[in-house]
Order: structure tokens, then sequence, then C-alpha cells
């Protein structure tokens, strides 16, 4: 006897590839399947020309190289404050702790004054560092593309910092903590 594992259609399904060429991935399928993925939680942040901070909830950051340390942050295309990070020679990454998910909520939201009430102090290159977060990285801007609905920034940490404590992570389309 032999068993056979039966794919559950809510779960899996690809495109035959024999039928045609057309490969188009199911959105929501898509997103179903990256939501198993946990992935910690950032606000990116930079100061504009005027010296008025800004910020965004990232969570599609990557670690890319240690030689030389560079990091790699995704912003929606749709973004409004996308403008104030591809004229930037700048940015931080603050990655958040557990206690955070105020900030995180607070800086994905389409609020202009997401720094009203938010402490935070500026780093070594003069970016906002958000207090409490469990690390931060400065990074000057060596790369900025479009890809797909998102503008990738490739940034080589110049100054890091961080402090013991735990993640805030998104998993399954919620908030979690470590257990």
């Amino acid at each position: 006897m032999s068993s056979k594992a039966v794919p559950d259609p809510l779960v899996s399904a690809a495109p035959d590839a024999s039928a045609n060429s057309d490969t188009s991935m199911d959105e929501r399928l898509f997103r179903r399947a990256c939501a198993r993925f946990a992935t910690g939680i950032t606000v990116v942040t930079l100061l504009d020309s005027q010296g008025h901070p800004h910020g965004v909830t990232v969570n599609s950051f990557a670690s890319v190289s240690l030689e030389p340390p560079l990091v790699l942050v995704s912003i929606d295309l749709r973004n409004a404050i996308l403008g104030h990070f591809i004229s930037s020679a700048w940015f931080a990454v603050n990655i958040l702790a557990e206690h955070q998910e105020d900030l995180s909520r607070r800086f994905s939201s389409a609020a202009e004054d997401r720094f009203v009430g938010v402490e935070w102090t500026t780093g070594s290159t003069g970016m906002p560092i958000l207090a409490g977060a469990l690390a931060h990285l400065e990074c000057a801007v060596t790369r900025t593309f479009e890809v797909g609905d998102h503008t990738m920034m490739i940034g080589e940490v110049r100054y890091a910092e961080y402090r013991e404590g735990r993640p805030l992570l998104f998993f399954e389309s919620g908030y979690r903590n470590l257990g």
C-alpha cells in the first residue's frame, strides 16, 4: 500500500503550462501564500529637504550583502510619500519591537502627521530614529529602481545600533509576537 498526498484545491493551484503561455498568478492565492511567511516590521524614515520627518511601515525589508553591508526596502508606488524617498540620499530602517504595533499602524496609515506625538531622535546621519525600536540602520541610498508595483531601494548601512528585546511580527495577515 502506498499513501499519496492529495492537494487541497484552496491551498494550491498552478496554471497549466501546457495549456497556454499565460501563467498569470491569482492575486488572492499569491497573497495568501505569501502570508505564510513571517516577517518583521520596520518603519523606514527620513528627513525631507526642509527637515521634516517622514516614515512608512515596511515589511519588505532584507539584508542583501555583508561586504559592503547592504539592505533592501520596498515601497508601494502608490504611497503618497514615496517622492521623499526617491529624492533622498539617506534613510533609516527602524526594526520594531513587539510592543510597537501602534507605531506600525500609525506609519501604515495615509495620515500626513505620522510623527505627531511620536518619540524620536536624530541619528548619526540626521535620520529620524524611533524610540524603543529593537534596532536601527542608517543607510546611504546606493540604488533605486521600480519593480512591478513597488520601488526598491538599496542602502549601504553606515551606522547601526540594536538593543535586546523581542520583534513585532506579521504572519497570516496579522500582528504576532514570539510565543
